[in-house]
């Protein structure tokens, strides 16, 4: 816990230390600055000195502008590229709808069709099974035919 503490403090150690150099190099640089504008000033009326004022302001008012301009134009930049994603992502998804409703007629169409061939196995497995139940009830009229001759020849044999 001691070790956690410790790499806190010791951070917190360096930090300070790194404001404290930004701080230093701040005062020297502001100090280089103000000795320059002493020896490099130049004194002006009120009135080129609102007019130089003017200026920078609009100078800073266009620059603002114009960096609002670019951004403006990058958003409608994403925006035309955003759409246009969006128009092709619903042609491929009109596209795969098509191709799903075409799938959707093919199957049931196959499907119609299967159901036909069944109908017609099932009319031929009827018109089978009744020439079965024919064949079975025209084969035991001739059993009961032939038990009927058979027992009238063995009655005529015995006696």
């Amino acid at each position: 816990m001691l070790g956690g503490e410790m790499m806190g403090e010791n951070e917190k150690g360096e930090r300070w230390s790194g404001a404290m150099t930004n701080l230093t190099e701040m005062a020297s640089n502001l100090e280089s600055l103000q000795k320059l504008l002493l020896t490099k000033a130049v004194f002006v009326d009120d009135d080129t000195f609102s007019k130089a004022s003017l200026a920078a302001d609009q100078a800073r008012s266009i620059k603002l502008l114009q960096q609002r301009v670019e951004t403006l134009e990058r958003e409608v930049d994403a925006a035309i590229t955003a759409a246009a994603r969006a128009r092709s992502e619903k042609r491929q998804a009109e596209a795969a709808q098509k191709a799903a409703e075409s799938r959707a007629h093919q199957l049931t169409a196959e499907l119609e069709n299967t159901t036909k061939v069944f109908k017609l196995h099932m009319e031929e497995l009827r018109a089978k099974q009744e020439e079965i139940e024919k064949r079975d009830e025209d084969i035991k009229l001739l059993e009961a035919i032939i038990r009927t001759l058979g027992g009238k020849e063995s009655l005529s044999t015995s006696q």
